[in-house]
């Protein structure tokens, strides 16, 4: 009788605590983030600030790139995208061939960083045409003494983000030129610390990266400023250079792609709305740029009224601001 009574009440404790298992886990939502490191210390403030307002939704943030992560988007293994760059047509083809559709929104602009070795007291500035004779593939320059007659022989050791980042390709499409690619002999990674350590310790080495992890840096790193190809003026990145287009053509918006599906839901929406909410706080805070007051109102709105596809992707951003694209 005793043991009978025992199983009944171990039965009901247990099913009281499946039940309770099983409605945790379902209550338990996943919103799934991946793509650009660049953009990632953004999403990553945002995540972790949204997971202080509710214990219902789990924000996963990764960096596969931002190529990696619209390979994640366009097979809809992610909500949302992050990305230093524009959306290429084959990726929107991509997602098309599997009926995922977008939202395109800008949260913040960064600039891209040309940096050398602070023991490097030959070079005050650059042209695009020098970058491009540093870094392209074909026939690059070997020698500083080959970009300009009265600098060192002395090799010039490239370092450069990976070739799945979105910087990459802004670096490319920005310096290089369409069809073009960084000279073979560069030390690539994806790991921006990589990269620092290597310019800060090769006294003729040169590198790019995002501006957000030259300030983190700014004391191991000496910053190259650029030659305006309008103005013919040299130009360093700053945050009023980059909003204000004159640091070109190496300032860019970054992005979030949030697929349109995913939006539809509560939690997803709710969290975008958020990141919108905070973004020009959070941006600031971990060293990029935010848009304007403007912006952000008429980027909430494009998010609000479900305006899928890319405004961007057929625009020459060169050096332009993206203050009024999404304006009515």
């Amino acid at each position: 009788m005793q043991m009978q009574k025992y199983l009944r009440v171990t039965g009901i404790v247990t099913a009281i605590l499946s039940v309770a298992f099983f409605a945790s886990c379902k209550e338990r939502i996943m919103v799934q983030i991946d793509g650009s490191s660049t953009v990632y210390p953004i999403t990553e403030a945002v995540a972790s600030e949204f997971q202080q307002t509710t214990n219902d939704v789990h924000v996963t943030v990764g960096i596969s790139g931002t190529g990696g992560g619209f390979k994640k988007f366009c097979s809809g293994k992610t909500d949302i995208s992050d990305a230093s760059r524009v959306i290429k047509k084959d990726e929107v083809e991509k997602c098309k061939a599997a009926n995922i559709n977008f939202i395109e929104l800008p949260v913040a602009y960064d600039g891209l960083a040309v940096l050398v070795n602070p023991a490097n007291d030959f070079i005050d500035h650059l042209t695009v045409e020098e970058l491009k004779h540093i870094f392209q593939a074909e026939n690059p320059a070997k020698t500083w003494r080959e970009v300009r007659e009265d600098w060192p022989d002395e090799a010039i050791k490239v370092y450069a983000p990976g070739k799945d980042s979105g910087t990459f390709d802004y670096f490319i499409e920005a310096i290089i030129g369409d069809g073009g690619q960084v000279r073979a002999d560069a030390l690539f990674s994806e790991d921006d610390n990589t990269l620092v350590r290597g310019i800060s310790g090769d006294k003729h080495g040169v590198g790019f990266f995002g501006f957000a992890y030259y300030e983190e840096n700014k004391d191991s790193l000496k910053l190259v400023p650029i030659i305006n190809p309008r103005t013919k003026q040299p130009v360093q990145p700053s945050i009023d250079t980059v909003k204000n287009g004159t640091y070109s053509p190496l300032s860019r918006p970054l992005m979030i792609y949030v697929s349109e599906a995913s939006a539809k839901k509560d939690y997803v929406k709710n969290f975008v709305d958020f990141y919108l909410a905070n973004a020009g706080k959070l941006s600031r805070q971990v060293g990029y740029i935010p848009l304007s007051e403007e912006a952000y109102t008429n980027i909430k709105k494009h998010f609000s009224d479900m305006d899928t596809g890319s405004v961007l992707m057929e625009l020459d951003l060169m050096g332009k601001p993206v203050e009024s694209l999404y304006a009515d």
